[in-house]
């Protein structure tokens, strides 16, 4: 039988052990849909790229397996874009496959030709473009090593057509992974004496201490250190929600104890987190007195942003369980045990009205804590943050460097599929819903049980937010009320759906959303007016948050 450069692509994804790849065909890459007939490897059909990108993105996420996805040339390389973006800012191991046109018609301006390789560059890890037949094995096999390896990212492969058809009897060998440096004795050393030495040491933990699997380290630091911790988006899960030293988010949107105790704290133990603009508000007001430990896998993060009294680029966890040690800073953490439970948010909202913290916390405390929860862009997203307490960061999936509207429901197509047996719910927005709704027909063409709550203000929220606080309410095209009516859109795909707008409606949504075996969309009609509190505005420092005033409604103080 004659071996095609389409199969050897297929073997790879085989002795890779990828299950799943996310994809939608065309002309370029239909040499590889036909050698995909009769294969192990099994095929989902998004009805978009960007949702396939996307959904290969959720599973990776979820999972920590490598996400694959597949697209043509031209418009369909170009769709997974975003996604392939979305992964790189936050270190999603991912790999692209795309059709190109034959090599001589290639700088001819071919239908659907388009240069993906040098468009992809500012959005992966690495690209490759195939030039020679011979280098396919070694290019996938490198693909897949440098998807894992180190800081984890997407990486796209360029294939032309005409090597996908052509014989190609080359074995494939999976590359075996680099194992991450061991942290340094002596840098540890100074570390512990650092820690020991301080009086209000602080951790910052971020998405990098899941990403090594360095949970458990972390939590016996936190346990034999009695180390306060606050963490950034894609750190929350890092440590149970009830945990007593857990202060929460950090950042924008973050809590008033974790922003606190950053700008009280006289050591910042950094974990797998890169300070990013978010997560540190004003960044000379950032922690103004406090040493900086760094630790992290991706040398660039060392000192890029702020200076680290000392840095090691490591394995976190190694050097997490060498740092536990009894820390004598018990005024430090009952100020800091304090301070989390007398700034715990109310959910006891006056009116009828459906309030979204209130309705995000109770189904937090109804789920089982293994449930999956896929965020899209918005208010909505930073009150799932705020108000749904995570086991685990491989809970909590949630576009956090790009911001990629659109994100959740695909990424909850992939969890979905990652993992059959668990609950997996999509908080979307009606700004971001719309966006990649199409995929719909995925879930319902793959009887997919996942449940959609869909928090509709009829507009776009966050952006009126701010055209409220700092544009002097000039409120520009963020109006949505000429929204479709939801649940028919579900029903049209076959999907059951349920509208409430009431808090005296939220028990029966909640045990629809929790009892309902199959596919759900709860379309919850929330105030337009409610916005996301607290928030350290633009070029102000994490002690400085707008907070809402509990009279007249809608209403910001300063609070300093």
């Amino acid at each position: 039988m004659t071996r095609r450069g389409a199969d050897l692509i297929v073997d790879a994804l085989e002795a890779e052990a990828v299950e799943l790849v996310f994809g939608y065909p065309g002309g370029t890459i239909m040499p590889f849909y036909d050698a995909l007939v009769g294969r192990r490897v099994r095929h989902i059909l998004c009805r978009h790229e960007q949702g396939a990108a996307l959904a290969a993105n959720g599973y990776a996420r979820a999972s920590g397996r490598v996400g694959v996805c597949v697209a043509t040339s031209g418009p369909g390389a170009t769709n997974l874009l975003t996604g392939l973006a979305d992964a790189l800012l936050d270190s999603v191991p991912m790999v692209a496959i795309t059709g190109q046109v034959a090599r001589p018609l290639m700088g001819t301006d071919a239908f659907q030709e388009v240069d993906v390789f040098g468009m992809s560059l500012a959005a992966v890890k690495h690209s490759f473009l195939l030039e020679d037949g011979a280098d396919l094995p070694r290019v996938l096999a490198e693909a897949f090593r440098l998807a894992r390896s180190g800081r984890p990212g997407p990486v796209l492969v360029d294939i032309p057509k005409d090597l996908q058809l052509a014989s190609n009897a080359l074995p494939y060998q999976p590359l075996s992974l680099p194992s991450p440096a061991p942290p340094s004795p002596t840098l540890l050393e100074r570390a512990r004496r650092l820690l020991a030495s301080a009086e209000r040491p602080l951790l910052y933990a971020g998405g990098g201490v899941a990403i090594a699997d360095a949970m458990a380290a972390l939590r016996r630091l936190v346990e034999v250190a009695g180390l306060p911790t606050v963490t950034t988006l894609k750190g929350i899960g890092v440590l149970p929600p009830e945990h007593p030293l857990n202060l929460g988010m950090l950042g924008m949107h973050g809590s008033r104890a974790a922003n606190l105790a950053v700008q009280g704290c006289d050591l910042l133990l950094v974990a797998g987190a890169r300070f990013d603009d978010r997560a540190t508000g004003r960044l000379d007001g950032f922690a103004p007195d406090a040493r900086v430990i760094h630790l992290d896998i991706d040398p660039a993060e060392i000192g890029k942003l702020r200076a680290a009294d000392l840095s090691a680029c490591c394995d976190l966890g190694p050097a997490l369980e060498a740092l536990a040690q009894p820390l004598a800073i018990e005024p430090w953490r009952e100020q800091c045990r304090q301070a989390r439970q007398t700034t715990q948010p109310r959910y006891d909202a006056p009116g009828p009205l459906l309030y979204a913290p209130a309705f995000l916390n109770q189904l937090s405390r109804l789920a089982p804590d293994n449930a999956i929860v896929c965020c899209d862009v918005g208010q909505h997203q930073m009150w799932v943050a705020q108000h749904y307490g995570f086991h685990h960061p491989r809970h909590h999936l949630s576009s956090g460097g790009l911001g990629t509207m659109g994100f959740g429901l695909p990424a909850a197509i992939g969890a979905q599929l990652a993992f059959p047996d668990r609950l997996v719910i999509n908080v979307s927005g009606d700004g971001s819903f719309m966006m990649n709704v199409q995929e719909l027909a995925t879930i319902g063409r793959y009887r997919l049980p996942i449940k959609i709550l869909l928090c509709d203000n009829s507009t776009l929220g966050m952006v009126k937010q701010w055209q409220e606080l700092f544009f002097e309410q000039r409120y520009s095209e963020t109006d949505l009320s000429d929204n479709p009516d939801f649940c028919r859109v579900a029903e049209a795909f076959g999907i059951p759906a349920l509208r409430i707008e009431r808090s005296a409606e939220l028990p029966l949504a909640l045990a629809r959303l929790l009892k309902t075996p199959g596919p759900l969309l709860i379309h919850a009609v929330i105030d337009r007016r409610a916005n996301v509190w607290p928030l350290v505005p633009p070029g102000a420092d994490n002690a400085t948050m707008l907070e809402q005033l509990p009279e007249p409604a809608n209403e910001a103080r300063l609070a300093v």
